[in-house]
C-alpha cells in the first residue's frame, strides 16, 4: 500500500449479536449481547477507480462472518473472541491493517459501569 493510501479505511460499527462467552455457567447459559466495531486499512483506489467490489472487503459477507463469529462456539475470554475476529479480517486480501473492538455491555461486573471492551490490532506481516 502507498504511503498515499495509507489512512484509507473500512469502518463496520456496532455489529451485535448474541453470544454465549464468558467464564461463568449463568453466561454460557443464558448468553448477552456482544458489540464489535471494525476499523480495515486498505487501499481503496483500486476499488474505487474500477467500481469492481472484488478489489475491496465485501464489508456485508464480512458483518455475516462476524456475526458467525459471536453466535459461534463458546470461548471464555472476549480477548480470544477478539483475536477469531481480526483473524477473519486480515483473511480479506486486500486488508493490511484490522483493529477489532469487542464490547461486553452486559459483562457480570456488581458496580454501576457502561461498558467493557477489549481492542485488539494486528496487521498482515
Amino acid at each position: 500500500m502507498s504511503e498515499q493510501h495509507a489512512g484509507d479505511r473500512i469502518e463496520l460499527r456496532g455489529l451485535s449479536a448474541v453470544g454465549y462467552h464468558g467464564v461463568f455457567d449463568h453466561e454460557r447459559t443464558n448468553g448477552q449481547t456482544f458489540v464489535v466495531d471494525i476499523v480495515l486499512s486498505v487501499d481503496l483506489q483500486p476499488s474505487a477507480e474500477s467500481g469492481d467490489l472484488t478489489r475491496t472487503v465485501h464489508y456485508g459477507e464480512l458483518a455475516e462472518q462476524v456475526h458467525a463469529i459471536i453466535t459461534g462456539d463458546p470461548v471464555d475470554l472476549i480477548e480470544t473472541l477478539a483475536l477469531r475476529i481480526v483473524s477473519v479480517c486480515l483473511g480479506h486480501e486486500p486488508v493490511r491493517w484490522a483493529s477489532v473492538t469487542v464490547h461486553k455491555p452486559e459483562a457480570p461486573i456488581e458496580v454501576a459501569f457502561t461498558d467493557v471492551t477489549v481492542t485488539m490490532e494486528r496487521s498482515k506481516k
